[in-house]
């Protein structure tokens, strides 16, 4: 096997622990007979798969007498997106799947004469291809997407998950990071390469985060020497900003494996941050915090240009329970904060359910939090809600590549004695 082969036998593993509702990256022992750079091209096979799953079962599905087991599925897919959409050279293409369905046994090398036939086919239709729309949302997604932001935009927010995502950056104050600087403060590479190779890594002056999920810190607006507090921190981007801005922050979260990494992005950027693995529902601190920041657990919609397999291994069966979670986790933030302090919410949704629903619940049950405006370079009116939230898409910054759906709100906590 060569290594071109070992690197799609380890995307084809991916695709295979996905049917068990594993997501890309969850195992890491996965890929780890592999070099990393065999890792890393792993990883975009399967990621491209993915992202261009509805649109290879299309073009196949004329071509297949019935429907083919999940592994032969998966080879075909995979296939099919190396040949049509990466360019991959289809002789060495089809040539590699036929292997690859003969290695799964008997069973799997009945089906690679099939295999050879239909990716023949297959590899001649590129104009098809080209002419295929993006892949779909589930309708357990699309339904509320769409009633939510309209037919149009829908069809937007798909074709951003397709084009994938590039790399965002947030670099330290005083620091530079690579690449193009965008309106909001991050930085952002369309081509990233291997991550630990960019200049100033090692240096420890940025770290990745997406340009979305950065604009939470930055509306929390954190002062030298406040005391902060980052609920539900891991894996710590937004702790990392609050620290580098020298406030006093303690990072709450209940995944130790999670928080290991957030010290090692500490260490690795010489910040400081007290690191607390706990529940955010029974944690209590010192004293009433001057800000807190709650990135609460969600749905994670918003995050599917950079984890296509999301759609593919949840149904929305939790949404009702992460709802409950998100009201309970916002009463806790507003119980510990001081008067006249400020909270910050943000989840990475595209569902209203768990951004502009929970925040006019969460006014409705705390008379004495009020909406402040957001206010950051870079802003887009129209990414401002009537209740002054922050509703952020995916099909928004179109022309540079997108960015992470969100949903964010800054409150300030009244001080009813004045």
């Amino acid at each position: 096997m060569d290594k071109q082969d070992g690197a799609r036998a380890g995307a084809l593993r991916l695709l295979a622990e996905l049917r068990e509702g594993a997501s890309l990256g969850e195992n890491p022992a996965t890929l780890e007979r592999l070099a990393p750079a065999d890792r890393a091209r792993a990883q975009r096979l399967a990621l491209a798969a993915l992202r261009h799953r509805g649109r290879a079962d299309a073009l196949l599905k004329p071509h297949l007498s019935r429907r083919p087991r999940p592994d032969i599925a998966d080879i075909l897919r995979l296939a099919v997106v190396e040949m049509l959409e990466l360019g991959g050279a289809p002789h060495g293409v089809v040539n590699a799947a036929v292997a690859s369905a003969r290695r799964l046994g008997p069973k799997g090398r009945a089906a690679s004469g099939m295999v050879n036939a239909v990716l023949r086919k297959a590899a001649n239709a590129r104009d098809a291809w080209e002419k295929l729309p993006p892949q779909s949302l589930p309708d357990w997604l699309r339904q509320p997407v769409k009633a939510a932001w309209g037919e149009d935009a829908t069809r937007a927010i798909e074709a951003a998950h397709q084009a994938g995502a590039p790399l965002d950056l947030t670099a330290k104050p005083g620091s530079e990071a690579p690449g193009e600087a965008l309106p909001t403060g991050s930085f952002r590479l369309h081509d990233a390469g291997q991550i630990s190779a960019l200049p100033g890594y090692a240096e420890g002056d940025w770290w990745v985060q997406d340009a979305a999920a950065a604009m939470a810190a930055r509306l929390l607006d954190p002062q030298p020497g406040e005391r902060i507090l980052d609920l539900c921190a891991a894996p710590g981007g937004k702790t990392m900003q609050l620290a580098s801005a020298g406030a006093e922050v303690t990072a709450v979260d209940i995944s130790a494996p999670r928080m290991a990494r957030l010290r090692e992005n500490l260490e690795r950027c010489g910040l400081q941050a007290q690191v607390v693995v706990a529940d955010a529902l029974e944690y209590t601190p010192e004293a009433a915090p001057d800000a807190i920041l709650l990135d609460a657990p969600c749905s994670a919609t918003g995050t599917i240009r950079r984890h296509p397999e999301l759609p593919l291994i949840r149904d929305g069966a939790q949404l009702e329970s992460l709802i409950a979670l998100q009201a309970a986790l916002i009463d806790r933030a507003s119980a510990l904060l001081r008067a006249g302090g400020r909270l910050v919410f943000a989840t990475c949704s595209l569902l209203p359910q768990e951004g502009e629903d929970q925040l006019a619940a969460a006014l409705l049950r705390h008379p004495d939090l009020q909406v402040e405006p957001p206010r950051l370079d870079g802003l887009e009116p129209a990414w401002i809600t009537p209740e002054g939230g922050l509703r952020l898409r995916p099909d928004y910054w179109p022309e540079r590549g997108g960015m992470d759906g969100f949903f964010i709100a800054r409150l300030r906590k009244l001080d009813r004695a004045g």
